[in-house]
């Protein structure tokens, strides 16, 4: 189905975790299929989770970084994946919590994995995040049970992208490894985006919407608009922000927010899921076999790295 003429056209992108490949064969397939004038001033919803697992995280980042000066008349939007969070941690990128307590105080909460994670101890992990020391650990255990993979170094699989810096996993040397403007970019993610008047079609027709991205969900059972804030906020004193990390309890929207015709649009969950205007686009989850996708609104269309348009 072709994109209506005139509509604001919505492209939202799905988890890259390191394939560079897969993110040029993505965008290249994206630009062949829409419009071009279409093209040229789309929204860009990048879902998050842009390392780890994949080769190739240093190439992805200088590719996405690189966007905004090839495509001017763009909007892109980078949401902050668990993974990216759990990147600049490391880093130290993250602001300070508003509350002014440390870092520290949310290791005790889960002081209890810190063994069989083997959660990082060196230079620097006295001010570090929770989500940074896990990132950067050892795991005791070399076989993931849940997905039928090895870990690739941490409970993250961030061994990869420690590797495209030129430094073994786990190396406080990464600070230093990565580039400024790498760091600007993991600094400036944002948790969540919001849209009005976003068009989509559906089984009744066109319909006018508000749109959520984010890149695991909005919880059940806890009031949106504090979730909200403190996305916005980027509330750093969290040990585990549920939004960007949580599976079960952040998969459906929110009772709250049937008032109004809302989408949420997350990656993260490693399935390829559109029910209503519930959109989860993490088709790929980071494996090196299964595709990187992203969806067109308003036309629901599910484009692919892996689609061979016909010339």
């Amino acid at each position: 189905m072709a994109e209506p003429p005139n509509s604001k056209i919505i492209c939202c992108i799905g988890d890259i975790h390191g394939y560079i490949t897969k993110l040029q064969n993505l965008w290249s397939n994206l630009e062949n299929t829409i419009n071009p004038s279409q093209f040229k001033t789309a929204t860009i919803i990048f879902l998050g989770d842009y390392c780890d697992r994949g080769p190739q995280t240093r190439q992805v980042i200088d590719f996405l970084i690189s966007l905004p000066t090839r495509y001017p008349n763009q909007k892109h939007v980078f949401l902050a994946g668990n993974h990216d969070f759990a990147f600049a941690a490391f880093l130290r990128l993250l602001p300070p919590p508003l509350d002014g307590s440390d870092f520290s105080d949310g290791w005790k909460e889960f002081e209890e994995s810190e063994e069989r994670e083997g959660w990082f101890n060196g230079d620097g992990y006295e001010k570090m995040h929770l989500q940074g020391r896990r990132w950067s650990g050892n795991i005791k255990a070399k076989f993931n049970v849940a997905k039928g993979t090895e870990y690739q170094g941490s409970i993250y699989d961030a061994g990869p992208t420690f590797q495209s810096y030129g430094v073994s996993h786990g190396s406080a040397d990464l600070v230093n490894a990565v580039p400024d403007e790498h760091k600007k970019f993991l600094a400036d993610l944002v948790w969540v985006h919001e849209e009005d008047d976003v068009f989509i079609n559906t089984d009744d027709g066109v319909k006018c919407c508000k749109l959520i991205a984010v890149h695991a969900g909005l919880e059940k059972g806890v009031d949106v608009k504090e979730q909200m804030k403190i996305l916005k906020a980027r509330d750093t004193r969290i040990p585990k922000v549920q939004p960007l990390s949580g599976r079960k309890n952040v998969w459906d929207i929110p009772e709250e927010l049937s008032a109004s015709p809302t989408i949420i649009v997350s990656g993260h969950h490693a399935k390829l899921h559109v029910e209503g205007l519930r959109l989860i686009i993490d088709e790929g989850g980071g494996y090196p076999d299964k595709p990187v996708a992203a969806i067109v609104l308003p036309s629901m269309k599910i484009i692919r790295d892996t689609d061979v348009l016909a010339k």
